[in-house]
């Protein structure tokens, strides 16, 4: 089994986001039209803690967040051997700080944009994180 693919059942996602409104329209869009589980948290350090105990298949997290930023986030969850196979993706309103965090060597497989479609969020994870859709 590869690590952070699941054995059976749908992919499970842990979305990070301070923005309570982005985190509904991407639970909504990874598991309705993707069909995925999703759990959420709100800040750096949650997501680390969830990883933690809930073990998800993927992390799409937030850049600029209070307290623990996504960028800090992803570099803790690939220095802990518990957690480290679990692939990050980030999301990023600013297009430079995307451009940037592609060229800095954090620890992602890719970068999205905010705002991103909800038709089309999971089809471009799965893409990102080299699931079938």
């Amino acid at each position: 089994m590869t690590p952070g693919l699941p054995s059976g059942g749908p992919r499970r996602v842990l979305v990070v986001d301070d923005d309570e409104l982005i985190l509904e329209v991407a639970e909504m869009s990874l598991s309705m039209v993707g069909g995925w589980e999703v759990t959420t948290a709100t800040g750096g350090q949650e997501a680390l803690d969830r990883c933690a105990t809930e073990l998800p298949d993927a992390v799409v997290m937030d850049v600029m967040m209070p307290g623990m930023d996504g960028s800090t986030a992803a570099v803790l969850i690939s220095q802990d051997p518990a957690i480290s196979h679990i692939p990050v993706v980030l999301l990023t309103a600013k297009a430079q700080a995307a451009e940037d965090a592609q060229k800095s060597g954090l620890p992602v497989v890719g970068v999205l944009a905010k705002p991103f479609d909800p038709m089309t969020l999971p089809a471009q994870l799965s893409l990102m994180l080299g699931w079938t859709a």
